[in-house]
This record gives C-alpha cells, sequence and structure tokens, in this order.
C-alpha cells in the first residue's frame, strides 16, 4: 500500500471513530403512543424514595414533635421551605390530599396513614398519639406547585414504655381476614430490579363472596405502601385501575433490592378504612 492509500485510510478511520463517539446510527425515535404508556406505567409505579426530587424547585422539611409520649396526643409539625430558606407556598393535590404522612414504628409493627392540616405559609400540623415508646419514621410525601412527587422523612423519639420488637417474618400464607374482608395477595414473590404487579383478591370473609363494592379511598379503589425491613426503601403504589371496585385491586412496583419488606394495602368498604399488612421477600 503507498502513502497516498495509507494517508486516505488514517482519515477515513478517524472519521468513522468520531462519529461513533457521538451515536451516529444508535438513536431511536420512540413513538408517542409508547412515551405515553410509559408515562402511565410510572404512575402505577407510584412513587419512594425521592428525597428533594421536585422538578421545578428542591425542598425540605424542618420537623417538630411536641408532647410525643406514648398514649398521649402529640403535635407533628412540618415546615416545608425551599433552598434558601423560604416557605413554599403552594402545593399540588396528590390523591385529594396536599401531603400524605407515613407513621412507622422501627420494627414496621406500627403503621398509620394520616393527612396534616395545610396553616399555610409552608406549614402543615397534626395531632396523632403514639401506642408505645420507642424510635418511629415520619414519611412525608407532597407535591410543590408545578414539580413533582417529593419524600421527606425523619425520625422521631417517643417517650414512655417500650414494647419488645416483634420479629419481621415472611408470610407463609398470603391471605388474611381484616374487619371481614379476606384479601388474597395472588402473586407472592417479587424479584429486585424487575416490574411486579401486585395482585390482591377480595372476597367477603363470611359469605366468601367476590367483593365488588370497594369505595374510593382518596380517589382510588386503594392504596398500597411498602417499607424494606431497614426502612430505608420506601414504595408507595397507586392502583392500576383506580375505577375498580373489586374483587381484584392491581399494583406495579419495582423493588429496588433484595430483602424483606412489608406491604400495607388499604382499602376502603361500608365507610370503613381497612388495612391489611403482608410481609414478602424479594429476591
Amino acid at each position: 500500500m503507498n502513502g497516498r492509500m495509507q494517508f486516505v485510510l488514517v482519515l477515513l478511520l478517524a472519521g468513522m471513530s468520531f462519529f461513533a463517539g457521538y451515536g451516529f446510527g444508535k438513536q431511536e425515535n420512540v413513538p408517542k403512543a409508547d412515551q405515553e404508556t410509559a408515562g402511565k406505567q410510572q404512575e402505577a409505579h407510584g412513587h419512594g424514595n425521592d428525597r428533594g426530587s421536585a422538578v421545578s424547585m428542591t425542598t425540605d422539611a424542618v420537623w417538630s414533635a411536641e408532647n410525643a409520649k406514648a398514649g398521649e396526643n402529640a403535635t407533628l409539625r412540618i415546615h416545608i421551605q425551599d433552598e434558601e430558606g423560604k416557605p413554599v407556598e403552594n402545593f399540588d393535590i396528590n390523591h385529594e390530599k396536599l401531603l400524605h404522612l407515613i407513621v412507622v414504628s422501627k420494627d414496621l409493627s406500627y403503621f398509620d396513614h394520616i393527612h396534616p392540616e395545610y396553616k399555610g405559609g409552608g406549614d402543615f400540623e397534626i395531632t396523632t398519639s403514639f401506642p408505645a415508646g420507642g424510635e418511629y419514621k415520619l414519611i412525608a410525601d407532597y407535591v410543590p406547585a408545578g414539580g413533582s412527587t417529593t419524600t421527606q422523612t425523619e425520625w422521631i423519639k417517643v417517650e414512655g414504655t417500650s414494647v419488645d420488637a416483634v420479629p419481621l417474618q415472611p408470610d407463609r400464607h398470603h391471605s388474611k381476614i381484616v374487619d371481614g374482608l379476606q384479601v388474597t395477595l395472588q402473586n407472592d414473590h417479587p424479584r429486585a430490579g424487575q416490574d411486579f404487579e401486585l395482585n390482591f383478591l377480595l372476597e367477603d370473609a363470611n359469605t366468601k363472596e367476590p367483593v365488588t363494592d370497594l369505595e374510593p379511598y382518596l380517589g382510588a379503589v386503594g392504596h398500597v405502601v411498602i417499607l424494606s425491613e431497614d426502612t430505608e426503601d420506601y414504595l408507595h403504589v397507586h392502583p392500576v385501575d383506580e375505577k375498580a371496585k373489586g374483587p381484584e385491586a392491581r399494583f406495579v412496583t419495582n423493588f429496588p433490592n433484595k430483602g424483606i419488606y412489608k406491604i400495607w394495602a388499604q382499602f376502603q368498604r361500608d365507610g370503613k378504612l381497612i388495612t391489611v399488612p403482608f410481609v414478602v421477600e424479594v429476591e
């Protein structure tokens, strides 16, 4: 090969490397329909582990707990502020509420899903009580106006007599009866990092007839909250079909890591909120 041909070949190879480095020929155009489907799947997955994840701003929460003693009324306050420490004034409604507050004991034996009142100026407040002394984790979900769902958490110490921790063991049977409602988790072998559909089958515990009269709870057939054993992985999942009334309620989520997780499924029937817990092991 003469020198001129070698020079041309070097230039050709260099050009191919340059364009390959910028991904020419690898860009994929996703159809709009597929984009919309992906968005709906993301909504179905719910949210969690989103500390300060708003699109238009980064927010933080300042927590305070007054008179946090077992068996007594305690006042919880949550102040939402921006990066400069200024109050966040406006919030979008998310499933009929401005802020969802999840309260769990350290061993996950206690669970509550409550909704503090907005006082203005970024301040939310609620009066609640704790069953025993010990550590509790507070998890707040909210949407700053124009932003995305944001999750903030805090541990608090509740004074008073504590109780022995309840070991978290995966359930052998995934069918529970709570307040006359029999709820069966039909698929109970999730794998980490994969989309997983939680299918709940609901029956009347006495008649064994399929339940088809579920009432909307916070604008949907139900809600599911999931926490890992160490409380680090948190998922707040909404149903695939929000207008369903039973006997099935389907939710799609993605467990980020392997390990033991506790699931709380919440449904409403005859004006009563029913919370059904399950414990699963994610492989």
